[in-house]
This record gives structure tokens, sequence and C-alpha cells, in this order.
């Protein structure tokens, strides 16, 4: 058996209509007679094209408002025949059932019906049914019948035509069922994943994860691994919607990083004033507000100068250039921001391997998503954090009160909390990280090594006494035992928020009072694992 199949008819029936005259006017220069339905047929003849309804071919007309068209013995008896199969052959002849060789479908706009929040109904109205039938018995039958899904396989198609005097071959045909697979399941898994939500299901009796490949990677976390990058299609502002302007391609772990340092700076609003996230290996090693970007930057920067290099940089506002020609003074892989002026632009192209991202817009720290992680046999799913707290909802349970500027800092500190790995310990001071501990199995040594950080910045600046001096910190869970507090009253510390709720609360109250500190509680945990 030839693993050539000439293309002769083809069935045209798209939703998104880009290249659709282009590919039509290729086919009919190589003598390929086109077959079409409703607005698609329309656009080829409006080019000039001669086009046979598939009403034409199967003797009905569509009908319900276009729900019925193409399910029909006439359309999938051409597209599931087996060419070589004798009794398939004399059916076709005895019910004069022509063969399509060809079938070019994009489905109904689904996702994006529902990304523009249309209603129920309006949804449900977009759930393509004939397309898919006929995507998965073309695809069945890829050994006689090609089927093209992607508006960017269109070219790829031309060429393989051509490659084959005017037939495709059986390798392009098996890549061509495979996408035509993976995009149906997407497509299904987009409906019944709307379709839990809208209906209130929390926990579906199945779960399905779709994407699309947006690169192929060098490698993954180490050469030694193989690796892609995927979308799932969400409109959330971040590195998988952001543009690339200069710089080499992103690495699976610049995409972890770049992702982490994006999210965790969409936390603070542009009208509350500029920051600055510096992430290294997922955990921030500086977040801070400024009076500029410039004063932003720097000042997350002093926090731990050694781990900024060859770190990632995000940015809550517009990269000017002032902050530009200082992120340049070191090493750095990526900074990511809503936008860059033209000077600044100017001044990172002098560095050509550094990587300028510009999403449009921050992030919504509080949209609702579910967060997906692998584990051997299975998936853990679960609702993004979107936990956030405000001045209302602490509780003092210190003798002593905190100041208004503790209180600020202190909610800084709480929302840089959740975006460190726990055990997660972070002094901030005047709105800037100055002492961060991240992913310890125990939470004083988070607290020991996070004040030791600082004290490491303190000797590189020359300071008189580190900047956990005055500081106050913040727990992501609650502290077991009153030794992490005491680390950080030693350290300089004068206010703390946790979320409470140990055995032996009344034990780390007591050593609060006793060292006098302030202390509040959040009643809400942020375990980062």
């Amino acid at each position: 058996m030839t693993d050539h199949r000439p293309i002769r008819r083809a069935l045209l029936s798209v939703s998104d209509k880009s290249g659709l005259v282009d590919l039509g006017k290729a086919l009919v220069e190589r003598d390929v007679e086109l077959l079409s339905t409703g607005g698609t047929a329309q656009t080829l003849r409006d080019a000039g094209l001669e086009v046979l309804d598939v009403a034409e071919v199967t003797g009905f007309p569509e009908m319900m408002d276009g729900r019925v068209k193409t399910l029909h013995p006439m359309v999938h008896g051409g597209l599931l025949a087996l060419r070589d199969n004798p009794a398939h052959v004399a059916a076709m002849q005895e019910y004069v059932i022509n063969p399509i060789d060809l079938l070019v479908v994009n489905l109904y706009p689904f996702e994006a019906t529902v990304a523009a929040g249309a209603d129920y109904a309006t949804c449900i109205e977009n759930i393509d049914i004939g397309g898919p039938a006929m995507i998965r018995a073309a695809a069945k039958n890829h050994a006689f019948v090609s089927v093209v899904v992607d508006t960017d396989d269109y070219d790829a198609l031309l060429a393989d035509m051509d490659a084959n005097d005017g037939a495709t071959s059986d390798d392009f045909r098996r890549t061509l069922a495979q996408t035509a697979y993976a995009r149906t399941g997407a497509y299904d898994a987009a409906v019944s994943n709307w379709m839990a939500g809208a209906i209130g299901v929390e926990t579906p009796r199945r779960r399905v994860v779709k994407g699309k490949l947006a690169q192929s990677l060098r490698y993954g976390e180490n050469p030694h691994q193989k690796a892609a990058f995927y979308k799932d299609g969400s409109d959330r502002p971040g590195v998988a919607s952001a543009t690339q302007h200069q710089g080499k391609e992103l690495s699976y772990n610049n995409i972890n990083d770049t992702d982490a340092a994006f999210e965790l700076v969409s936390e603070f609003a542009p009208e509350d004033g500029p920051a600055c996230a510096i992430i290294k290996h997922a955990n921030p090693c500086g977040v801070a507000r400024g009076a500029t970007l410039k004063d932003a930057y720097m000042r997350a920067f002093d926090c731990d100068r050694t781990s900024a290099f060859g770190g990632i940089i995000a940015l809550n506002r517009t990269l000017d250039a002032a902050t530009a020609r200082e992120i340049t003074g070191i090493f750095t892989e990526v900074v990511i921001a809503p936008d860059a002026d033209d000077a600044a632009r100017e001044i990172f192209a002098a560095k050509k391997n550094l990587r300028l991202l510009t999403t449009g817009s921050l992030a919504d720290p509080r949209a609702t998503a579910l967060a997906w992680r692998q584990v051997s046999g299975g998936l853990l799913v679960q609702d993004k954090d979107t936990g956030s707290i405000n001045r209302d909802n602490l509780k003092v349970v210190t003798k002593r009160v905190p100041t208004d500027a503790e209180l600020e800092d202190l909610l800084f500190a709480w929302t840089v909390a959740k975006h460190v790995k726990s055990n997660a310990i972070i002094y901030v001071k005047d709105g800037a990280t100055v002492g961060v501990g991240a992913g310890q199995m125990s939470r004083v040594d988070s607290t020991r090594i996070a004040a030791r950080k600082a004290q490491d910045m303190a000797d590189a600046l020359e300071l008189d006494a580190p900047l956990t001096q005055g500081s106050v910190v913040a727990s992501d869970a609650f502290f077991p035992f009153a030794d992490g507090l005491i680390t950080a009253a030693q350290a300089g510390a004068t206010a703390l928020i946790q979320p409470g709720g140990s055995m032996r609360d009344d034990d780390v109250i007591a050593a609060a009072n006793e060292a006098g500190l302030a202390m509040v509680f959040t009643g809400m945990r942020h375990f980062r694992h």
C-alpha cells in the first residue's frame, strides 16, 4: 500500500477564516474540488471560487440554526471509508458516496466565547458538534484522509502536496491526525472544565488539562531533561502572554521564575506606587516599594545583592531609562513589566542577552483560577491562592499594639510571604524586604537565615547595623514554638504578623510580650510548596 494519497476532493468548514481564501485558491490551482458549508462556502464564492455545497451532497439543507448540516452518511462515509476495503468501496458505489480526501475544519470559538463573559446559553450554542465529529472521523482514517485543524498548518499542507505530486505522505497525515485529536481533546476539556464551574461542581469526576505548544525548549530544569512550554489559552497577563522584545529564547527555569516574579509584583497596584520584585529560583531575594521605579529597584536590590545576580526582575509600572540604567549594572536574565519606554528599550538594546518582556498590564491577584501539580500517578488540583487581608482582618494579640508604620510594613511583608516557599520568613523595613528566609525544613532556621543575609548586606554596604533593626517580620504559617519569634527579636524586629492557630500560641504570645513586641494574627495561612 502506497503511503501517498492524492488530494482530489476537500471539505472546508471553518470558524476562523484567516488564510481561507488563499488556501482555497491554492487547492483549486492543484485541481482539488471544494465542498463547503454556510459562511465558509460564501467566503470562497465571494473570492470567485467554485464551491459545491454540502447540502447538495447530502440532499438535506442546513437546519436547526445550523446545528445539523454535516452529520450525514454522505459526509462521514466519504471520510471514513477504507479505500482498499472491497466492502467499503462497494458501499460507496451503491450509495453514491464520493470520497473526501482532505478535511479542513476549525471549531466554533467556544473558548473565546467563555473568555468574553457570555451567558450560559450563548456558551452552549458555541459548542461545536459536527466539527469534532468530522475531525475525529478523518483523523481515524488518516491512512487515506488528511485533516487540518490549525491555520498554521495550511502552508505545510501545500508544501507536502507539492513535494508529492498533489498527494500527502503517510508521515504527514499521521502528524495531522495527532494534532487533530489533541485539538478535539483540548476543546472537550475546555467545555467540561467550563461546565463544571458553571454548574458549581467543585470536584468533577474527571479533569482534563489542555495546552497549545508555545515553545520547544532546549532542555528542562537540567540539560538531560527534555521540555516544552504550553499555553492554556487563558488571557491572564504574564509570561505566557508577554511580548519579548529582545534577548535569546526563554529557558524552562526562566519561564518558571519570570512567572513567579510577575505574579508577586502584580500584588502591588501601580496607583499605590512603584514596586519591584527580584526573583531567584522562584523565591524573591528582594521586594520593595519606592518613590520612583528606580528607587524601588535599588531598595529591592539592596536586600540581597549577591542573590540578585542573574535574577529575574519584575516591575509594576512602565520601565523607564533611569531604572534601565541601574538594572544593566549587573547581569540580569529577564526583566518583565507592563511596558517599557523607548529610552529604556534603547538602553537594554546594548545588552543582547537580556530578555525584555512586556505584558500590557498586571495580573489580577484576586482572579480565581485552578492550580495544577503533577504527582506520581495523578494530579493535585486546588484553587489559586488569592487570599488577602487588610487592617480590619488583623487581630492584635499582644499588649503592645503595632504603630501605623509597623502595620503598613506588616501588610507588605504578609503579601510577600504568600510568594515565598515555605517555611517562609520575611523581614521588612520601610516598605522593603531586608531579609528573606525560604524553603527551610525548620521555621527557626528560616528566621536565622534571613537575619544572617541582612547582616551580610550590612557588612557589604558598610552599615552600622543590619536593616533588621527596627524591622517587622511575617511568617507564612504559625510559629510552633517561641524560638523563631525570639530569634526575630534578637535580629531587631519589633513587630510580627502570623496566622496563629498553634497549640502553643499562648507561649508565643507570652514571649512576644516579654520582648516588648507587637504581634497580629491573620487567621489565614500562606503555605507555598
